[in-house]
């Protein structure tokens, strides 16, 4: 049985470039729709549905579905450095992680 700290989790979910920019593309919205992030993030659906599901079994995020979608947003009970450290990466990452609403309108109505 592994018996990592949140911690150890946390950081190594934050060790894949694609987990930290979801994590950004969430922190930018209330939730997002799986198939605004797989657009945005310009990869297979299978490989994002993999790093979310890595996200969530880590408590760093939480899905909502609804009907056929998934929607995604970051844990509210988030521990504040947590929170802390996934703002400080968004505010120095100067990378443009905009997802264009005609996509997003397309996939999830």
């Amino acid at each position: 049985m592994n018996c990592m700290s949140f911690e150890q989790i946390f950081f190594d979910a934050l060790s894949d470039a694609t987990r930290r920019r979801i994590l950004l593309l969430l922190l930018k919205a209330d939730e997002r729709c799986v198939c605004e992030l797989y657009q945005a993030l310009k990869q297979p659906q299978p490989t994002v549905s993999r790093h979310l599901a890595i996200l969530r079994e880590a408590k760093l995020v939480l899905v909502r579905k609804e009907g056929t979608w998934a929607y995604y947003r970051l844990h509210p009970q988030l521990p504040l450095w947590a929170s802390r450290i996934i703002q400080l990466m968004a505010d120095g990452s100067g990378e443009n992680l905009a997802i264009e609403k005609a996509s997003a309108t397309a996939c999830c109505g």
